[in-house]
């Protein structure tokens, strides 16, 4: 960063910044933890040497502070990609279960809303697709604030429901699912995309709106022909805009493509769960005949449904955090 003509390519200089914070962010905290439990360490040397109560007990108190900045950095640390920083587009897709399911679906992603809302992100609707009786075929947001991709990127998979059925006329009960997926922001230019791969088009927005959707094609869908990934996006009013929008979601959803390709924890997550239904599914929620929430990666659980369905959600993150650090 000190060399002469460091700011002359303004996305280069950007991305260096973005790169040095990350890694400063990673190390700083823990050599001044290092620091920390060596001073305790000799002040507990001297304490002990000359059977000095008092200084024993903040000794005391100072390993039980270092040990919850430990905690803490043990999360921060397991946000391993520069991108876990970044913005993110979660979308919830409806599964098996008819119109359960499409419901659903809109249940989870009013779930996720409400956990961004408690963490204080910003969010805003890229596209909808709802359902013919209730619900959503799929819905996307953008979520912007600290971390928010390497929080929810913990939701990625298959979640099912179990409840007695509102749409059933008997009330019987149904199982039902959805799946999230979760794809941060990506910087322009990170990721090189041909105009001849694209296939672009444009339609009428629908949905909720007033007159305007209805009179111009302000929509967008995207296809990327090589690999066959579809994005679109309606929530402006300006074709630019959306296309913009679509634009940028099509860079995420190709550089999670390549990251499938590399991880194989993401690929067990998108790959081996097939068809959004019984199989691979991260997590439970029963309504009915009892009341649970159970996550089937890290055994977490709670009877509090209702909590969890407003956005209660960080527990299981925490726990799932752990799970990939290999914590307890």
């Amino acid at each position: 960063m000190s060399q002469p003509g460091f700011w002359n390519d303004q996305n280069k200089a950007r991305k260096t910044v973005q790169d040095m914070k990350f890694l400063r962010g990673r190390v700083g905290p823990v050599a001044k933890l290092l620091t920390d439990a060596q001073d305790m360490r000799e002040l507990l040397e001297l304490a002990e040497m000359e059977d000095d109560a008092g200084t024993l007990a903040e000794v005391g108190r100072e390993a039980e502070r270092i040990d919850d900045i430990l905690g803490q950095l043990e999360f921060t640390l397991a946000m391993s990609d520069p991108h876990d920083s970044f913005p993110c587009y979660l979308s919830a897709h409806a599964g098996a279960g008819g119109t359960d399911a499409a419901d659903w679906a809109l249940m989870l992603s009013r779930m996720y809303v409400r956990y961004a809302e408690r963490q204080g992100w910003k969010v805003e609707l890229v596209d909808e697709v709802p359902a013919e009786e209730a619900g959503v075929r799929k819905i996307t947001f953008k979520i912007s604030g600290e971390w928010a991709t390497g929080y929810l990127k913990n939701e990625i998979g298959v979640h099912r429901l179990v409840r007695l059925s509102p749409f059933d006329a008997a009330n019987r009960r149904q199982t039902s699912f959805a799946s999230i997926d979760v794809v941060p922001e990506i910087e322009e230019g990170e990721i090189e995309i041909n105009d001849k791969d694209l296939r672009i088009d444009t339609y009428r927005a629908g949905g909720a709106g007033g007159q305007h959707v209805n009179k111009t094609d302000s929509a967008v869908r995207i296809t990327h022909v090589p690999t066959g990934i579809v994005v679109q996006c309606q929530s402006e009013r300006s074709q630019m805009k959306n296309k913009r929008t679509a634009m940028s979601m099509l860079s995420a959803k190709l550089y999670r493509a390549r990251e499938i390709e590399r991880e194989s924890e993401l690929k067990q997550a998108y790959d081996a769960k097939g068809g959004i239904d019984f199989g691979y599914q991260i997590r439970s929620y029963v309504l009915h005949p009892y009341q649970m929430v159970k996550d089937l990666r890290t055994s977490h659980q709670t009877a509090n449904t209702q909590g969890v369905l407003d956005g209660d959600i960080q527990a299981f993150i925490d726990a799932h955090m752990r799970h990939r650090g290999g914590g307890k």
